[in-house]
């Protein structure tokens, strides 16, 4: 376990170093955008928006499904330990998975607002 992740930082790390060189522009090509030539800010914004989108929904699901598995783990212990008590138990399960899984849905919602209506991609002109 250590190894891979000594590997995946290394790796992580090897690619920021080596990115401005890579992407690089040459002098034709700064000349080129002094006199209107290519513009790449919608792109950044584009992707920037995509990476968002990605973290938010990512992120909300993990929380969700680590919520989700602590309210049964919880309500399993609790009926295991008290059976006669299984309705309350389940009634108060039920409720807080609902609440839970909202979390979710809003992640898809902010996701979602993130890839259709950015007001950044019509800030810049895409939209």
């Amino acid at each position: 376990m250590k190894k891979s992740l000594v590997y995946s930082v290394l790796a992580l790390v090897l690619v920021i170093v080596s990115a401005p060189f890579v992407l690089a522009a040459g002098p034709e090509a700064a000349a080129g955008a002094a006199t209107g030539g290519v513009d790449y800010t919608k792109a950044i914004v584009i992707g920037c928006a995509l990476l968002g989108a990605g973290f938010a929904i990512g992120i909300g699901a993990v929380g969700a499904g680590l919520g989700l598995g602590q309210a049964t783990s919880g309500a399993s212990n609790a009926v295991g330990r008290n059976p006669e008590a299984q309705g309350k138990v389940m009634l108060t399960m039920m409720v807080g998975m609902a609440m839970t899984e909202s979390v979710a849905i809003y992640a898809l919602v902010i996701s979602l607002v993130m890839l259709f209506a950015n007001p950044l991609v019509k800030l810049v002109g895409l939209g």
